[in-house]
């Protein structure tokens, strides 16, 4: 069957007006829709075009909504994707959508479970507190700037790339050191919570609870569900229960889950999206010589499928 694909999940950040204008009318993509409009109270199609843009990015409607574009293209691409090798991984909450992909929750327990993560880390994040990126220096030193103000590496996604977290007042001092450091990038992300930091940590064991008690199944034959802590495969759902409900508390290990793509033999990615900051950070990382693509660089879903085949 040639190379593993593999299909990459997007977190939060890139919610957009017209996120499901490709599939809109695609009646595989129907009953997540549905699945989704239980949960967020509208229909998602309707909810991105309608709402402030503000509330794209909450917490919870954000979690929902990158659940719902990945799962609604994957069934659409089903049937392209009949008989391949494929290899999931997902950035933060997008591994709950990988979940999903691989057989190990239904649709609705996707969404379900996206809403008790969003709760349960909006509990008990710490007022004043978020996220930040920065590119273009060392991981060396970003490490020394986090250790000097007091925040964390939230996700670390390339060797000079980073997510770091922690409060608001911490995260600009570190922005600043970065700065006068030489990085490329540095600036806090529109985000309200410092996941994947020390500061979700009682978050942890009622989710994992949570988890469990969805009885979730083994990921499918052909299917590959790597974990966002370290990269490593999971087999079963109750050894994976573990690490999904560890990472809104502990460093999100991109880069491990690049590699792992790499030595499955991955030669084609796609991101399911939204955005296209993942097929964006493959690129310049130890995948740049596959075949990268995200869904949103094509104008139709036409232009997806001739990309698949």
């Amino acid at each position: 069957m040639g190379s593993i694909l593999a299909i990459l999940c997007s977190g939060q950040g890139g919610q957009h007006a017209g996120m499901f204008d490709m599939l809109a009318n695609c009646p595989e993509a129907f009953p997540i829709f549905d699945d989704a409009a239980r949960v967020l109270g509208q229909d998602p199609r309707v909810f991105v075009k309608q709402t402030e843009t503000d509330k794209l990015y909450t917490n919870k409607n954000g979690q929902i909504l990158c659940c719902a574009m990945a799962l609604a293209l994957s069934a659409v691409l089903e049937k392209y994707l009949l008989g391949q090798k494929i290899l999931y991984a997902g950035y933060s909450v997008g591994e709950l959508s990988a979940w999903g992909l691989v057989g190990c929750l239904t649709p609705r327990q996707v969404f379900d479970l996206a809403v008790r993560r969003a709760e349960l880390m909006n509990a008990v994040s710490p007022p004043g507190a978020g996220l930040a990126g920065i590119a273009g220096l060392p991981r060396s030193l970003i490490e020394e700037i986090a250790e000097k103000t007091g925040v964390w590496i939230a996700i670390a996604n390339t060797e000079e790339s980073v997510v770091l977290g922690g409060a608001s007042h911490a995260l600009d001092k570190a922005l600043e050191l970065a700065l006068k450091a030489g990085a490329a990038t540095a600036r806090c992300l529109n985000v309200s919570v410092p996941s994947h930091t020390p500061l979700l940590i009682d978050a942890v064991a009622p989710l994992q609870d949570y988890i469990l008690s969805l009885h979730g199944k083994s990921p499918r034959v052909g299917a590959r569900l790597i974990s966002g802590l370290d990269g490593e495969p999971i087999f079963r759902s109750e050894d994976g229960a573990q690490r999904l409900a560890k990472q809104v508390a502990t460093t999100v290990r991109w880069d491990a889950c690049m590699e792992a793509c790499l030595e499955a033999g991955s030669h084609r990615v796609l991101e399911l999206g939204p955005g296209k900051a993942l097929a964006r950070m493959a690129a310049t990382s130890i995948l740049k010589d596959a075949s990268i693509r995200a869904v949103e660089d094509f104008h139709s879903l036409s232009g997806v499928l001739d990309w698949l085949e």
